[in-house]
Protein backbone atom coordinates (compact mmCIF):
# COMPACT_ATOMS: atom_id res chain seq x y z
CA UNK A 1 0.00 0.00 0.00
CA UNK A 2 3.27 2.53 0.81
CA UNK A 3 4.82 1.52 -2.31
CA UNK A 4 0.77 2.60 -4.31
CA UNK A 5 0.94 5.82 -2.41
CA UNK A 6 4.49 6.95 -3.19
CA UNK A 7 4.04 5.88 -7.13
CA UNK A 8 0.58 8.15 -7.07
CA UNK A 9 1.62 11.07 -4.28
CA UNK A 10 3.54 13.27 -7.36
CA UNK A 11 0.34 12.65 -9.77
CA UNK A 12 -1.89 13.49 -7.16
CA UNK A 13 0.20 16.19 -5.31
CA UNK A 14 0.60 17.84 -9.18
CA UNK A 15 -3.57 17.37 -9.29
CA UNK A 16 -3.94 19.32 -6.24
CA UNK A 17 -2.43 22.55 -7.81
CA UNK A 18 -5.07 22.84 -10.14
CA UNK A 19 -7.02 22.98 -6.81
CA UNK A 20 -5.19 25.89 -5.80
CA UNK A 21 -7.84 28.02 -7.53
CA UNK A 22 -9.96 28.47 -5.04
CA UNK A 23 -13.44 29.16 -6.58
CA UNK A 24 -14.36 32.38 -4.77
CA UNK A 25 -17.43 32.53 -7.80
CA UNK A 26 -20.94 32.44 -8.23
CA UNK A 27 -21.77 28.74 -7.84
CA UNK A 28 -22.60 27.34 -11.19
CA UNK A 29 -24.35 24.27 -12.15
CA UNK A 30 -22.55 21.67 -14.12
CA UNK A 31 -24.75 19.15 -15.51
CA UNK A 32 -25.92 19.83 -19.30
CA UNK A 33 -28.01 17.53 -21.70
CA UNK A 34 -26.47 15.73 -24.14
CA UNK A 35 -28.42 15.90 -27.39
CA UNK A 36 -30.52 12.62 -28.19
CA UNK A 37 -27.87 10.35 -30.76
CA UNK A 38 -25.10 11.76 -29.17
CA UNK A 39 -24.36 10.30 -25.65
CA UNK A 40 -21.10 9.02 -24.29
CA UNK A 41 -20.22 6.06 -22.45
CA UNK A 42 -22.24 6.30 -19.27
CA UNK A 43 -24.96 9.06 -20.41
CA UNK A 44 -28.58 8.48 -20.82
CA UNK A 45 -28.96 9.32 -24.09
CA UNK A 46 -32.56 11.21 -22.93
CA UNK A 47 -31.00 13.51 -20.35
CA UNK A 48 -26.92 13.35 -20.76
CA UNK A 49 -27.36 12.46 -16.85
CA UNK A 50 -24.56 9.82 -15.60
CA UNK A 51 -25.73 6.69 -15.03
CA UNK A 52 -21.82 5.10 -14.04
CA UNK A 53 -22.32 4.67 -10.31
CA UNK A 54 -19.26 6.22 -8.67
CA UNK A 55 -17.21 3.84 -6.35
CA UNK A 56 -14.99 4.47 -4.00
CA UNK A 57 -12.84 3.86 -0.10
CA UNK A 58 -11.33 6.24 1.77
CA UNK A 59 -10.84 7.32 5.56
CA UNK A 60 -12.52 9.72 7.48
CA UNK A 61 -10.96 11.96 9.82
CA UNK A 62 -11.17 9.51 12.70
CA UNK A 63 -9.39 6.45 11.13
CA UNK A 64 -12.94 4.75 9.82
CA UNK A 65 -13.42 3.59 6.62
CA UNK A 66 -15.89 4.74 4.22
CA UNK A 67 -16.83 3.48 0.92
CA UNK A 68 -19.73 4.07 -1.62
CA UNK A 69 -22.11 1.94 0.45
CA UNK A 70 -23.34 4.99 2.23
CA UNK A 71 -24.78 6.27 -1.19
CA UNK A 72 -27.48 3.20 -0.56
CA UNK A 73 -28.02 4.40 3.44
CA UNK A 74 -29.98 7.62 1.74
CA UNK A 75 -32.03 9.34 -0.86
CA UNK A 76 -29.50 12.23 -1.82
CA UNK A 77 -25.97 12.78 -0.78
CA UNK A 78 -23.82 16.01 -1.27
CA UNK A 79 -20.04 15.58 -1.52
CA UNK A 80 -18.57 18.66 -0.82
CA UNK A 81 -15.15 19.04 -1.59
CA UNK A 82 -13.04 21.35 0.08
CA UNK A 83 -9.50 22.64 0.91
CA UNK A 84 -8.09 23.83 4.53
CA UNK A 85 -6.88 27.14 2.62
CA UNK A 86 -10.42 28.26 0.59
CA UNK A 87 -11.91 30.96 2.07
CA UNK A 88 -15.23 30.28 0.42
CA UNK A 89 -15.17 26.99 1.22
CA UNK A 90 -14.94 27.76 5.24
CA UNK A 91 -17.12 30.21 5.05
CA UNK A 92 -19.70 28.07 3.45
CA UNK A 93 -19.30 24.99 5.80
CA UNK A 94 -21.34 26.46 9.25
CA UNK A 95 -24.80 26.73 6.65
CA UNK A 96 -23.32 23.30 5.86
CA UNK A 97 -23.36 22.23 8.90
CA UNK A 98 -27.02 23.66 9.56
CA UNK A 99 -28.33 21.73 6.63
CA UNK A 100 -26.71 18.24 7.73
CA UNK A 101 -28.54 18.75 10.79
CA UNK A 102 -32.21 19.41 9.61
CA UNK A 103 -32.81 16.28 7.20
CA UNK A 104 -33.42 13.47 7.80
CA UNK A 105 -30.37 10.70 7.47
CA UNK A 106 -32.68 8.64 4.85
CA UNK A 107 -33.44 11.53 3.19
CA UNK A 108 -30.13 13.66 3.18
CA UNK A 109 -26.55 13.75 3.80
CA UNK A 110 -23.40 15.98 3.47
CA UNK A 111 -20.41 14.14 3.31
CA UNK A 112 -16.86 16.51 2.90
CA UNK A 113 -13.62 15.56 1.01
CA UNK A 114 -10.54 17.41 2.03
CA UNK A 115 -8.78 17.39 -0.78
CA UNK A 116 -5.72 19.03 -0.02
CA UNK A 117 -4.82 16.34 2.79
CA UNK A 118 -4.06 13.12 2.20
CA UNK A 119 -4.12 9.63 4.09
CA UNK A 120 -1.74 9.05 6.20
CA UNK A 121 -0.69 12.81 7.17
CA UNK A 122 1.25 13.70 10.14
CA UNK A 123 -1.39 14.19 13.34
CA UNK A 124 0.08 17.61 13.39
CA UNK A 125 -1.99 18.06 9.72
CA UNK A 126 -5.12 16.26 10.75
CA UNK A 127 -5.14 18.44 14.10
CA UNK A 128 -5.32 21.22 11.99
CA UNK A 129 -8.37 19.97 9.84
CA UNK A 130 -10.04 18.82 12.77
CA UNK A 131 -9.86 22.72 14.67
CA UNK A 132 -11.27 23.90 11.14
CA UNK A 133 -14.18 21.41 11.07
CA UNK A 134 -15.16 22.14 14.66
CA UNK A 135 -14.70 25.80 14.46
CA UNK A 136 -16.87 26.26 11.22
CA UNK A 137 -19.48 23.89 12.78
CA UNK A 138 -19.40 21.26 9.80
CA UNK A 139 -20.53 18.33 12.17
CA UNK A 140 -20.88 15.74 8.86
CA UNK A 141 -17.82 13.14 8.10
CA UNK A 142 -15.12 14.60 6.17
CA UNK A 143 -12.66 12.03 4.13
CA UNK A 144 -9.19 12.59 3.42
CA UNK A 145 -7.91 12.13 0.13
CA UNK A 146 -6.61 8.88 -1.32
CA UNK A 147 -5.89 7.40 -4.96
CA UNK A 148 -9.13 5.83 -5.05
CA UNK A 149 -11.37 9.03 -3.84
CA UNK A 150 -9.60 11.15 -6.72
CA UNK A 151 -10.26 9.20 -9.13
CA UNK A 152 -13.20 8.29 -8.37
CA UNK A 153 -14.48 12.11 -7.88
CA UNK A 154 -11.57 14.55 -8.71
CA UNK A 155 -10.07 14.17 -11.70
CA UNK A 156 -12.44 17.10 -13.26
CA UNK A 157 -12.36 18.93 -10.12
CA UNK A 158 -10.65 22.07 -11.18
CA UNK A 159 -11.43 24.48 -8.08
CA UNK A 160 -13.14 24.16 -4.75
CA UNK A 161 -15.30 24.08 -3.13
CA UNK A 162 -17.26 21.72 -5.70
CA UNK A 163 -20.29 19.70 -4.46
CA UNK A 164 -21.79 16.75 -6.18
CA UNK A 165 -25.23 15.64 -5.39
CA UNK A 166 -25.41 12.02 -5.71
CA UNK A 167 -28.65 9.36 -5.84
CA UNK A 168 -29.16 6.47 -3.83
CA UNK A 169 -27.08 4.20 -7.00
CA UNK A 170 -24.20 6.15 -6.80
CA UNK A 171 -25.52 8.09 -9.38
CA UNK A 172 -24.39 12.01 -10.00
CA UNK A 173 -27.27 14.03 -10.54
CA UNK A 174 -25.58 17.47 -10.44
CA UNK A 175 -22.47 19.00 -9.48
CA UNK A 176 -22.21 23.10 -8.52
CA UNK A 177 -18.71 24.62 -8.30
CA UNK A 178 -18.72 27.59 -6.04
CA UNK A 179 -19.91 28.56 -2.82
CA UNK A 180 -23.66 29.81 -1.78
CA UNK A 181 -25.94 30.50 0.75
CA UNK A 182 -27.84 28.53 2.71
CA UNK A 183 -31.44 29.36 1.07
CA UNK A 184 -29.15 28.42 -2.24
CA UNK A 185 -28.22 25.12 -1.20
CA UNK A 186 -32.26 24.16 0.43
CA UNK A 187 -33.38 25.34 -3.03
CA UNK A 188 -31.26 22.69 -4.74
CA UNK A 189 -31.47 20.03 -2.17
CA UNK A 190 -35.21 20.41 -2.32
CA UNK A 191 -35.37 20.60 -5.98
CA UNK A 192 -33.13 17.30 -6.36
CA UNK A 193 -35.08 15.24 -3.39
CA UNK A 194 -38.85 16.05 -5.33
CA UNK A 195 -37.34 14.74 -8.50
CA UNK A 196 -36.59 11.55 -6.84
Amino acid sequence: MKKMYKCCAPLLAASLLFLGACANIPARNHTESIPAGEAEDGLSPESGESTVSVAFEARDMEGNTVSSDIFSETRLTMINVWATYCNPCLREMPDLGELAGEYGADEFRIVGVVSDVMEGSDQKTLDYVTDLVEQTGADYPHLLLNESLYYALLTDVAAVPTSFFIDENGVILDTVVGSMKKSAWEEKINGLLEKE
